[in-house]
């Protein structure tokens, strides 16, 4: 999950928008201004604590002092007889309302930090996100190597503190292979002397081996000798992408999860298409266009030829995106299920010559003949895309592919080229400074050699008591999601059935695989990869190589969906639904710190990791992972009329999210790209607030916090999913979430599905037509 920001929407035109809307007059508390409102609680409030005094007066002339003595003075865990969450038993205190709090010191600086958080002079049924996050966001600072503070990046950066203090050990003579590849990773990017003592040789000896770069080349480039399709083959064979004219990689068969299949897609660019469409004047696209002339000109070109050839490259590119299917349309698996024979693809395609093509990209692992099936998501985009190349120089697409290889290089070469990277980074998304080295140094290695990273981070940090406790948490909510699928009265019962053989087949993933404590598994699985303490760029070469060489071997392997090295990234704060799998996935990173603990009252963990899990599961059965059956296949299990009514009730969500504005940046949500993320969250937190309620019932009512006596265990429970979303963005970057993005930015991902539960109205007393409950609310589960 990506950077997220603090947005401030109006709260009273929100509200005023839904009653237009439905053509509702607005309820007398709705006509009220916020002053007046205030002046009303205030009145009511002064009122409530005037009796509250005189009952508390008569009770301690009625009623002796209690022995204090009697008090618990020890926590305990309090675990079920059944398979639900262990959780922790707090320590009874009377609070003032008579109400058991809760003294432990876990409970002490969970509360410490919702208190930090929250602004209590926020009316939470105006704006909750400000009254759960308001502190947070008035008193958080964006470092200048940021582009956003929230609750993600604040247990990645313990994270990535984590992760150093295992990569800086020296290695033993002892230790498995794979861990001394990852520490020899991590020593060849601290390694800042040997970096800067090559310079910028690895990548013009990488480019002459490649064909060239004309503009650095000037006249002595050799037009005759390139060709798009053997620039493709050079970079398959040196570990560069394959995908800048045309995206080539081994897939799934979304229609046979069984089976993998070829998988050809439009090409993947250098800036986001929705930039490159907007033209050359767009701010950002000259910011790009500025940054391609200047890495030439470091990398040794004049300046005005630099101007003139990649502006014309450039200019390639923008075609390229423009021939591209825009992300609203690429929603709808079926659409991009086309499959087609090679013989097929040479018939209709003619100008490109299929089978030598991935023949070569699959080498050596197998070959194919002209029967062999690839599934084609784009057509038009390959019959545009032959006219293109018909059509552009070989100079200028030259340029531009060598151009690709030369930004996906910057980042492992001298401060110099790293320093100008940095001010394109600035332009688009806002900040101002690199990371620390280590900490880059600590991504780059995690990432690449996520396994190997990985298995390091659990045998050291992990928590094995969390893992038992999150799968319970996963069953659980699972339950509640079952019975919403029992309930919900505009689905048809044949639709219903498989809607609920979905859910009960949903595969889930907790923490981590177990073949990770393997060293021989990891040993195995990272055999051939080679690493060297002084050449940076050539061992991130060798890794993605590495990588490409695994996936495209794939081809002819039956899938196995419970594959342990594809559940092997536990080192990673995030969460994850696979519709092919039609599995849940939660790494050993996201559970702890603010999502889950064990030593807290429940509602902390149901309403936190509880809403994350509630989310993924509802993932299933999203605008796109409802196109998706039991076994992970694109089949249409719904019945017509059912279908009908899901995509109304999906507009609903559609509307709503389309109608929230970012006030700093005068941006409206893309309320189709993030149909399917506030899908699942209106679903996520709905499963996890039952999920609680049912696990009240069974283990009774918890303790409330210190300082915070005056809320309920519901109310808490809303609070702590609140401030899972608490966030600070760059204006910059969340200019570019909404652009190019499919999460809505934190602020909405509170008071989206909160004010659509009439369980949050309830537990905040929100008077109907307040904004966090407005009279027309969406719900698609």
């Amino acid at each position: 999950m990506p950077d997220w920001v603090e947005l401030r929407p109006d709260a009273e035109h929100i509200a005023t928008s839904y009653d237009m809307k439905n053509n509702v007059k607005p309820s007398y508390w709705g006509q009220r201004t916020s002053f007046e409102r205030r002046l009303l609680v205030v009145a009511a409030l002064a009122s409530l604590l005037a009796a509250a005094f005189l009952a508390a007066f008569v009770a301690a002339l009625l009623l002796r002092p209690a022995d204090v003595n009697s008090l618990p003075q020890t926590s305990e865990l309090r675990r079920s007889s059944g398979a639900h969450p262990a959780t922790f038993a707090a320590p009874a205190a009377v609070g003032k309302d008579g109400e058991d709090v809760c003294s432990d010191p876990a409970c002490v600086h969970t509360a410490s930090k919702l208190l930090s958080n929250m602004n209590d002079k926020a009316d939470p049924c105006d704006d909750f996100y400000d009254f759960a996050c308001g502190s947070f966001v008035d008193n958080t600072r964006i470092p200048d190597d940021k582009t956003s503070v929230n609750t993600f990046s604040i247990i990645t950066d313990q994270l990535q503190e984590q992760i150093r203090s295992l990569l800086d050990e020296p290695v033993t003579a002892s230790e498995p292979r794979p861990f001394v590849l990852a520490k020899t990773l991590y020593q060849a990017c601290m390694n800042r002397t040997a970096i800067e003592a090559r310079g910028t040789k690895p990548l013009l000896e990488m480019l002459r081996r490649l064909g060239g770069w004309p503009v650095l080349d000037e006249d002595k480039w050799d037009e005759q000798g390139f060709n798009w399709k053997d620039s493709v083959y050079r970079f398959r064979e040196a570990g560069y992408s394959v995908d800048y004219f045309l995206d080539f990689s081994i897939s799934v068969d979304v229609k046979n999860s069984t089976k993998r299949i070829i998988d050809l897609d439009q090409a993947s660019l250098g800036l986001s298409r929705e930039y490159l469409n907007r033209g050359f004047s767009d701010k950002l696209v000259q910011a790009y266009y500025s940054y391609m002339v200047d890495i030439a000109k470091l990398l040794g070109a004049d300046k005005t030829r630099a101007e003139t050839e990649l502006k014309e490259s450039l200019q390639f590119e923008m075609l390229l995106a423009n021939i591209s299917l825009p992300l609203e349309k690429r929603r709808n698996a079926t659409l991009l299920y086309n499959p087609m024979t090679i013989a097929e693809l040479q018939r209709k395609f003619p100008s490109i010559p299929w089978l030598e093509y991935i023949n070569q990209l699959l080498a050596p692992h197998l070959t194919v003949g002209l029967d062999e099936v690839a599934i084609v998501n784009v057509p038009q985009y390959i019959t545009d895309l032959e006219k293109l190349l018909r059509t552009t120089p070989k100079r200028v697409q030259a340029n531009y592919v060598m151009w690709r290889v030369a930004g996906a290089s910057v980042s492992y070469l001298t401060e110099e080229l790293r320093r100008r990277q940095l001010a394109y980074v600035t332009a688009l998304s806002g900040k101002t400074e690199r990371e620390s080295r280590w900490k880059e140094c600590a991504d780059t290695t995690s990432v690449s050699m996520s396994i190997a990273v990985g298995a390091l981070y659990i045998r050291k940090y992990f928590n094995e008591d969390s893992k038992a406790n999150a799968l319970e948490m996963v069953n659980d909510i699972r339950q509640q999601f079952r019975k919403t699928l029992e309930e919900v009265e505009w689905m048809d019962e044949q639709t219903r059935s498989a809607a609920l053989h979905k859910a009960d087949s949903m595969a889930s993933h907790i923490a981590y695989p177990s073949e990770m404590l393997d060293d021989n598994k990891l040993t195995e699985f990272y055999s051939g990869l080679e690493m060297s303490s002084d050449k940076l760029m050539e061992s991130v070469l060798n890794l993605t190589l590495f990588g490409t060489e695994y996936l495209f071997s794939k081809l002819r392997e039956p899938v196995n969906k419970s594959d342990w090295v594809s559940h092997g990234r536990p080192a990673i704060v995030n969460a994850f639904y696979s519709s092919i799998e039609n599995s849940i996935q939660f790494p050993a990173g996201i559970l702890q710190g603010a999502f889950f603990s064990a030593n807290r009252p429940a509602y902390m963990n149901y309403g936190a990791i509880g809403f994350v899990i509630g989310h993924e599961i509802t993932h299933g059965f999203d605008d796109q992972g409802r196109q998706f059956d039991k076994n992970g296949n694109l089949v249409d299990w719904w019945q017509e009329v059912t279908k009908l009514k899901y995509l109304e009730k999906a507009k609903c969500i559609i509307d709503q999210y389309s109608n929230y504005t970012v006030k700093e940046v005068g941006l409206k949500l893309n309320g189709v790209n993030t149909q399917g993320e506030n899908i699942a969250d209106n679903g996520g937190i709905k499963e996890a607030y039952f999920a609680y309620q049912a696990w009240t019932q069974r283990h009774g009512q918890e303790p409330r916090l210190p300082g915070l006596e005056k809320y309920s265990p519901k109310q808490l429970f809303w609070l702590s999913a609140a401030n899972t979303w608490c966030s600070v963005y760059r204006n910059e970057a969340i200019k570019l979430r909404i652009t190019t993005g499919f999460h809505a930015p934190g602020r909405f991902r509170v008071v989206g599905p909160m004010s659509n539960m009439e369980e949050f109205a309830s537990d905040f007393h929100c008077p109907l037509g307040s904004p966090m409950n407005p009279p027309h609310k969406c719900k698609v589960w």
